[in-house]
């Protein structure tokens, strides 16, 4: 008896899955534990197996389309039964075939026109590639480099292209063999997550009704491979031979080619030292350029345009300036980065506690422990590790705004805003409270270099419940932060400044360091907020306590 499949829920919070491949198509036979497909869901893409033995008899849902969570995708039975009756028992199925209701009308109707023949776009051999959801926040990708040009040779494994998402930049892969017939958003431009970017398929491959099929008609401007090549002008056009400056199509990885172009380092002067010739970032860091004969030519017209010694009184010429400005387009992080944290700060009523600290005993304790620990302890190793002790101690600064109620978190992962280039990326330590300064230090030091090398992974910055924000090493005296939706509250951290302080009744030198608590107020209130701080300011004057 025929069975329907369903889309499976694949994370706590997937509402839709959307089918990123298929592995099998209609007439394979199936059996338990095989691959039917892969899922790409809000966190990642999975593959999703088989519970049913038979043959594949329907699929629902085309690749790239989305599905919602217990919608049927397939159908899976033996072999020439009728799937209809297990598509009519499922009141979320989809029809195979639906004809449109008759609609009345007492006018007299005019002759329809002929209906063009529908194509079946599962014959024609060319596969859409869509915009994909590369993390958890993406609503569209920026088309940063085409590693291919229409017409170009690809393989399954090839890195179409580089796209810019609001986290960072990856490559995106066609899973395909064939020839690259359509490119749809040029270098620069965005695309909706699961717009059509490009086709894969066979070379001459009449790829009009796909785009038609999905509402993407190419464009004036849109390149696209012809089925039919273009006559030959009449007199021959010699090709032009690619510049020696061009390194477009020089193997090398997203991050390598940015540092080359800050560098002004041309990709064809180096040779790659990863698979397949590619160049990554040690090749560029290792690259010493050779050095270039100075222009005698410059040197003597430089010399000769240096203004002479004037004999007469010194009159000081008039200053002319020019306005003039660069724009650049707002990348796909800062756009997130603005619109989460104007949602934060226009949404969650906050107010700000600010409390002083003594460092003298931490600044003791840091230089005897680095003295024996096998890593390098930070002031903001200290203070992470000080907020995880104290927040066991005040859970509703652990917490959570989800409207309808409060989530007292009783795990303890703190976020640590770490700046990179384009804005600013949270990973998490998780369970910090029963990590010691040792392990929180190496951690915090592997997410600041992932983070600069955009190699941070969704996982990596999902599910703090609350946040530090520290920026005392560029010497600021006192700010404030806006809170990192979901957390209660975050921390700023601001420098140590050394100031005469009162000791014993006596006036001597002190090392203090200000912390700014901004809390949500529809959570915490202001005397919740103020015990937090009393007691993180308790274990960071008497640092030994972190140690118990």
């Amino acid at each position: 008896m025929a069975e329907v499949v369903k889309m499976p829920k694949m994370s706590d919070t997937m509402t839709e899955g959307v089918l990123a491949k298929w592995h099998k198509k209609v007439g394979d036979k199936v059996k338990p534990g095989d691959v039917l497909a892969e899922i790409e869901t809000d966190k990642a893409t999975m593959d999703f197996e088989s519970y049913q033995e038979g043959t594949l008899l329907y699929i629902g849902i085309k690749e790239g389309e989305a599905a919602p969570v217990d919608s049927v995708i397939a159908v899976v039975g033996a072999e020439g039964e009728d799937y209809k009756a297990a598509l009519a028992g499922s009141a979320d199925a989809k029809p195979a075939e639906a004809a449109p209701a008759p609609v009345e009308d007492k006018k007299p109707a005019a002759t329809p026109a002929p209906a063009a023949p529908k194509v079946d776009l599962s014959k024609i051999p060319a596969t859409v590639i869509r915009m994909p959801a590369l993390s958890d926040t993406m609503t569209e990708g920026v088309i940063n480099k085409w590693n291919f040009k229409v017409g170009d040779k690809v393989k399954s494994d090839d890195s179409l292209a580089d796209v810019e998402t609001d986290k960072a930049t990856m490559e995106v892969v066609g899973y395909e063999d064939g020839t690259l017939l359509y490119i749809g958003p040029k270098e620069g431009e965005a695309a909706p997550v699961n717009g059509i970017i490009a086709i894969v398929g066979k070379e001459g491959t009449d790829i009009t009704p796909l785009l038609q099929d999905t509402g993407a008609a190419p464009a004036a401007t849109t390149e696209a491979a012809p089925a039919v090549a273009e006559a030959a002008p009449s007199a021959p056009v010699a090709e032009a031979a690619p510049s020696s400056a061009d390194d477009s199509r020089v193997k090398a990885s997203p991050l390598a080619r940015k540092i080359a172009k800050h560098k002004g380092i041309n990709l064809n002067d180096l040779k790659g030292s990863a698979e397949g010739g590619r160049i990554v970032k040690k090749d560029i860091e290792s690259y010493t350029p050779a050095a270039k004969p100075a222009s005698a030519p410059a040197a003597a017209s430089a010399e000769a345009a240096a203004p002479a010694k004037a004999a007469a009184p010194v009159v000081i010429p008039q200053y002319v300036g020019q306005e003039k400005f660069t724009e650049k387009p707002v990348s796909q992080m800062r756009k997130v980065i603005a619109k989460r944290l104007s949602e934060s700060l226009f949404t969650a009523p906050h107010f700000y506690v600010t409390m002083s600290i003594d460092m003298d005993q931490a600044i003791a304790a840091r230089t005897k422990i680095n003295e024996v620990a096998p890593v390098k302890i930070s002031f903001n190793d200290f203070v992470l590790k000080a907020c995880a002790v104290a927040l066991k101690q005040h859970p509703n600064i652990n917490s959570s705004w989800l409207g309808d109620k409060i989530r007292y978190n009783e795990h303890i992962n703190i976020g640590v805003a770490v700046a990179v280039e384009d804005g600013l990326l949270v990973p998490v330590v998780r369970f910090a409270d029963g990590k010691s300064l040792s392990q929180i230090s190496v951690e915090v030091k592997d997410f600041a270099q992932r983070a600069k090398a955009k190699k941070l992974q969704p996982a990596d910055w999902e599910g703090s419940t609350f946040t530090i924000s520290n920026l005392g090493m560029f010497g600021v005296d006192e700010f404030t932060a806006i809170i990192n939706p979901p957390d209660a509250c975050i921390l700023a951290v601001s420098g140590i400044q050394q100031v005469p302080v009162v000791k014993n009744g006596a006036v001597v030198p002190g090392n203090v360091m200000k912390v700014t608590l901004s809390c949500d107020h529809r959570v915490v209130d202001g005397a919740t907020g103020s015990a937090f701080l009393l007691t993180l300011k308790s274990l960071l004057e008497e640092p030994v306590r972190l140690l118990v």
